[in-house]
């Protein structure tokens, strides 16, 4: 079996998702772009705990008192290697007028909307390959069914997002199957970052605690910086507050029922 079509698991979930500009008229309810937000925050935050930073731990027990010390490291590079991104790549989030990152007037709108979801779906591809990466070395503290959870965890939280982004370009004046396809593409990040990221690890297989806090770390900054302020704006924030508590939920049971 090809284990590497695994990796295209997160972007389906991304597919699926930009289909909804076919199916929906206008832009999503607040609410349930509220409550989708949420639940994406809540399937990070439980993929970075269960997924990478607890095996991080795991595999430097060697290191004795020290063994959270590649885990602290991999999770500081991960937040800064982020905020770089944050910082150098002009982007536009939904429901925003002021675009962030080095200004460029030379990028449309509709370019900065796909470089912010091209943002959030980078740590989710690196924590897709470090985690197979780590499967396929045999580590045996991660089973391919641990690989087929963290893929699907991230799919399903990949759909709304597919959708949060599919339907804004529409209102920028794209036609539907340009939304879609746009839409769709902001996902194929997440296998070339997957990809990139197993290379590398083959070459330094001996920093993998390090890779697996690093995709963890550079999650949990989208989450901190980006989902949860967005879902948090405005009234019924209870609502993101509730998805996040059935992301995280959904999340750990996959983790560790399939784990």
């Amino acid at each position: 079996m090809n284990y590497i079509l695994t990796l295209f698991i997160p972007f389906l979930g991304t597919t699926l998702g930009s289909a909804m500009v076919f199916l929906l008229k206008e832009k999503l309810d607040d609410k349930i772009q509220k409550a989708m937000l949420g639940f994406a925050s809540g399937v990070m935050v439980a993929a970075s705990c269960w997924s990478l930073i607890i095996p991080s731990i795991d595999m430097s027990v060697e290191l004795g008192k020290l063994a959270f010390f590649p885990a602290a490291v991999g999770l500081l590079l991960g937040f800064f290697f982020l905020l770089g991104l944050d910082f150098l790549i002009p982007h536009l989030h939904v429901n925003s007028e002021k675009p962030e990152g080095l200004q460029n007037t030379n990028i449309s709108r509709t370019m900065m909307l796909l470089f912010a979801v091209t943002l959030h779906n980078i740590p989710e591809g690196m924590a897709v390959g470090v985690i197979f990466a780590s499967f396929m070395n045999g580590n045996s503290l991660i089973t391919l069914a641990s690989v087929f959870a963290l893929c699907i965890g991230i799919a399903i939280q990949n759909i709304p997002e597919g959708a949060i982004i599919s339907l804004p370009l529409k209102n920028e004046g794209n036609s539907k199957f340009k939304s879609f396809v746009y839409g769709s593409l902001s996902g194929i990040v997440e296998p070339i970052a997957a990809i990139i990221t197993i290379w590398l690890i083959n070459l330094i297989e001996p920093l993998l605690p390090y890779f697996l806090a690093f995709a963890a770390g550079a999650m949990l900054y989208v989450v901190v910086e980006e989902l949860i302020p967005e879902a948090s704006e405005g009234e019924h924030s209870n609502i993101a507050t509730i998805g996040f508590a059935l992301g995280f939920i959904i999340m750990m049971i996959l983790d560790v029922a399939l784990g």
